[in-house]
C-alpha cells in the first residue's frame, strides 16, 4: 500500500527537477591580465568564475583606454580564447586551463571561455 503512494510522489519530484532550468555554466577559477590605466598606473584585472560561452570585454581596457591588456593568465578550469579587440574580434589566441602567464606581447581586450 505504501509503495503505491510513494511512486506518484517520486515521479512528481523527478518531473519538477526536470522542469527547473539549470544555472548557466561558468569556468571555475580566476582569469587575470595586466594593463596600464588611463592615468598611467600598472594594474591587474581579473574575472572570477567567468561565464562560459559568452564574450567578456575586459574591464579597464575598454574604449576609454588606448592601451590593451597584456600577459593573460588562465587559472580557470576552461579553455580561454583571448582577443586583441573588444567584442571577441581581431587576432585570437587560445590559453589552456590552469596555465601561468602568457607573454607581455600578447595583447587582450576580450575573452571567451569554453
Amino acid at each position: 500500500m505504501r509503495l503505491r503512494s510513494a511512486v506518484p510522489a517520486v515521479l512528481g519530484a523527478v518531473l519538477l527537477l526536470a522542469a527547473v532550468p539549470s544555472s548557466a555554466s561558468a569556468a571555475t577559477g580566476q582569469f587575470r591580465y595586466d594593463y596600464v590605466t588611463v592615468e598611467g598606473y600598472e594594474a591587474t584585472g581579473f574575472l572570477n568564475s567567468p561565464p562560459s560561452g559568452e564574450c567578456v570585454n575586459l574591464p579597464g581596457v575598454g574604449p576609454d583606454n588606448p592601451l590593451p591588456g597584456h600577459s593573460p593568465k588562465n587559472r580557470t578550469d576552461a579553455w580561454a580564447t583571448v582577443f586583441a579587440d573588444a567584442d571577441c574580434e581581431g587576432d585570437s589566441f587560445a590559453l589552456r586551463p590552469h596555465t601561468g602567464g602568457a607573454s607581455e606581447r600578447l595583447k587582450v581586450r576580450s575573452v571567451v571561455f569554453s
